[in-house]
C-alpha cells in the first residue's frame, strides 16, 4: 500500500441528512425538484469534507446520487429492464417464500420489515440491455470529483453494483439462457467500472447477493448447484474487468446487512475459493458482525494473493453501540498479523445505509463510528510500525 499507517475507509453509502432525503423522496414520488443537480452536488461537496474531517482516508459520494436501493439502482441507468406487472387485484405481486433464517425467524421478520422503507421490486429484464445512464455516471464522478479536490481527501471511490447482485431481483424474460443475460449484465456495467477507473477514481464493487443466495437455494438445491450458480457470475465479472488495473478496484460482500439472527448464513471458508478468483486488488468483507467476526482465522489456512489488500470491517454497521477504538485496534492488529500489515485496510463491515431511506444507525452515531474506526487504526498503526514510524 505504500504507507507506514493503515488507511481508512468504508463501504461507501452514508445516511443521507433529513432535508436530502426529503428531496429525494419528492424525485421518487415522481415530482420535478428545482435545482436538483446544484443540491446534489453541494450534498456530496459536505459529506466528502465531513468524512475527511473524520479522518477517513478513502471517501465515497455516500451514494447520494442513487435513486433506489445499492442493486436496483442500476436499473435506471440500462435499457431492457420494464416495470412489474401489476396483478389483477392491482396489488403488489405476492412475496417469495420464506427459507433460511426468514422461515427460522418468521415472527421476528414479520415484526422487522414492514418497519424499513425498502424500494426494491422485482424488474423483469425484458429486451437487451445496454449502458444508458452516462448522463448520471458522469454527474457523480464529477461531483465526487470535486468534493475530493475542496476537501484534499486522499483518494474517492464510488460503490457500483457486480452482475450477480443487479440481476438478482430481476428475472430474465428475454435472453436464451441464464449465461447469455449474466454476460450482457456483465458487458453494460464495464462502462461504469471503466468510466470510474478512466477518470482517476477507485472502484468498489457491491455483490452482497452472491452469499446471500446460497440461503435462498441450498436447501432444497445442493452446494455443487449453488456453485455453479455462483461461479458463472464470477467468471461474467471477470469479463467485465477484463484489461482494468485490479489494483484500483475492491469487491464488498456481506451477508444481507440488516440488523438479524443470521443462523442460515453460507460461512466464509466455503466461499472464499470463489473470492480469490476474481481479478481485484482488495475484498471488503464483513468482520465485526458477532456472527462472522471469527472468520479472520480462515485467513491462516488461506493464503492472500500478492498485491492485494483486506478491508475487514472493523465497525459495524447494524448496532447503535460505537465500539471503541482499542477494539476496533485489536481487530485491525488480528488481521494485520495474518496477512501482513501492509495488506489491511480500516473498513466498515457495510453501507450505513442500503438506500435512500433505509438507514441502519442514526446519522450521528455513524460519524461516531467513523471516528472510532480512525482512531482505532491509529492505535493498530503505532502497535504495528511503532510510534516513531508515525511521527
Amino acid at each position: 500500500m505504500g504507507e507506514s499507517r493503515i488507511l481508512t475507509s468504508h463501504v461507501g453509502s452514508l445516511v443521507r441528512p433529513l432535508d436530502f432525503a426529503a428531496l429525494l423522496r419528492e424525485r421518487a414520488s415522481g415530482r420535478d425538484v428545482a435545482g436538483f443537480d446544484a443540491t446534489l452536488r453541494n450534498a456530496v461537496e459536505t459529506v466528502v469534507r465531513r468524512q475527511v474531517q473524520s479522518g477517513i482516508d478513502i471517501v465515497s459520494d455516500g451514494e447520494f446520487g442513487k435513486g433506489i436501493g445499492w442493486e436496483q439502482y442500476v436499473i435506471e441507468r440500462l435499457s431492457g429492464f420494464s416495470e412489474p406487472p401489476p396483478t389483477a387485484s392491482g396489488a403488489p405481486p405476492p412475496a417469495a417464500p420464506a427459507w433460511g433464517d426468514f422461515a427460522r425467524f418468521a415472527d421476528f421478520y414479520g415484526e422487522m420489515f414492514p418497519k424499513e422503507q425498502y424500494q426494491e421490486r422485482p424488474f423483469p429484464c425484458t429486451g437487451p440491455i445496454s449502458y444508458t445512464g452516462h448522463a448520471a455516471l458522469e454527474r457523480d464522478i464529477a461531483n465526487l470529483t470535486s468534493g475530493v479536490a475542496a476537501a484534499n481527501a486522499h483518494a474517492g471511490f464510488l460503490p457500483v453494483v457486480a452482475p450477480a447482485s443487479a440481476t438478482a431481483l430481476s428475472p430474465n424474460h428475454y435472453y436464451k439462457t441464464d449465461e447469455e443475460y449474466i454476460y450482457a449484465m456483465a458487458e453494460a456495467l464495464r462502462v461504469e467500472y471503466k468510466t470510474i477507473l478512466d477518470a482517476g477514481l477507485f472502484v468498489q464493487i457491491d455483490d452482497a447477493h452472491l452469499p446471500f443466495m446460497y440461503d435462498r437455494m441450498v436447501p432444497p438445491a445442493s452446494d455443487e448447484d449453488y456453485f455453479r450458480w455462483a461461479e458463472l457470475r464470477i467468471d461474467a465479472l471477470n469479463h467485465a474487468l477484463r484489461g482494468l488495473d485490479p489494483t484500483r478496484i475492491r469487491y464488498h460482500i456481506c451477508w444481507g446487512s440488516w440488523n438479524g439472527p443470521h443462523v442460515c448464513d453460507v460461512p466464509l471458508k466455503k466461499i472464499v475459493g470463489l473470492l480469490l478468483k476474481l481479478n481485484v486488488g482488495g475484498y471488503s468483507i464483513e468482520a465485526a458482525n458477532p456472527r462472522h467476526e471469527h472468520e479472520w482465522k480462515v485467513w491462516t489456512d488461506v493464503k492472500l494473493p500478492e498485491g492485494r489488500t483486506l478491508m475487514p470491517g472493523v465497525v459495524s454497521h447494524q448496532t447503535n453501540v460505537v465500539e471503541h477504538p482499542e477494539l476496533v485496534a485489536e481487530r485491525l492488529v488480528r488481521f494485520a498479523n495474518v496477512v501482513g500489515r501492509d495488506h489491511v485496510m480500516a473498513g466498515t463491515d457495510c453501507g450505513f445505509a442500503q438506500g435512500p431511506f433505509v438507514r441502519r444507525v442514526h446519522e450521528s452515531i455513524m460519524w461516531a463510528k467513523l471516528e472510532s474506526l480512525v482512531e482505532g487504526a491509529r492505535l493498530a498503526s503505532e502497535e504495528l510500525w511503532g510510534r516513531t514510524s508515525l511521527v
